[in-house]
């Protein structure tokens, strides 16, 4: 579906990102550094933004993100984007990242976080974006908790 009376789907922002955990991403004890984590999370939340939003989309703000799990050497990283909800020029976006280990026959969820973008005109300044259609059961549960996110983050 194309952009339709300024609304689109939230299935239409989805974008999955696949990485291989190189030395050169790693720490001196073999794990994936957390620095190269959140840009890998910063890329394909922007994708995701830009792909809802069909314009460039800037990073506004990232929520927390916890590292439950130790991304090893070898390992494959796959993120998985998608728009939760659009605001007046913003949107939160959501990335869920899975880690597996193909030796070991592993796949585990390991670290979700929440960023927020913006879209800029040409200029560089802020405009509106369109409004976002969910339509499962778990894309309108993160369209609810987005807005309850964003209360939180206004507050300071």
């Amino acid at each position: 579906m194309s952009a339709q009376r300024g609304r689109k789907k939230v299935d239409e922002s989805v974008v999955t990102m696949t990485e291989l955990v190189l030395p050169h991403h790693t720490n001196q004890l073999g794990n994936l550094l957390g620095g190269q984590l959140m840009h890998w999370i910063d890329i394909c939340a922007a994708i995701s933004s830009a792909k809802h939003s069909q314009r460039v989309c800037v990073t506004a703000s990232v929520d927390r993100i916890d590292f439950h799990y130790p991304i090893k050497l070898g390992n494959v990283v796959t993120l998985i984007a998608a728009v939760n909800r659009a605001f007046k020029t913003s949107m939160e976006v959501g990335v869920k990242v899975f880690t597996e280990s193909h030796k070991e026959g592993t796949r585990i969820h390991s670290n979700t976080a929440y960023l927020t973008f913006v879209s800029v005109d040409d200029n560089g300044k802020p405009v509106d974006t369109l409004e976002i259609v969910p339509e499962t059961d778990e894309e309108k549960r993160r369209f609810e908790e987005a807005l309850q996110r964003r209360k939180k983050r206004l507050a300071g």
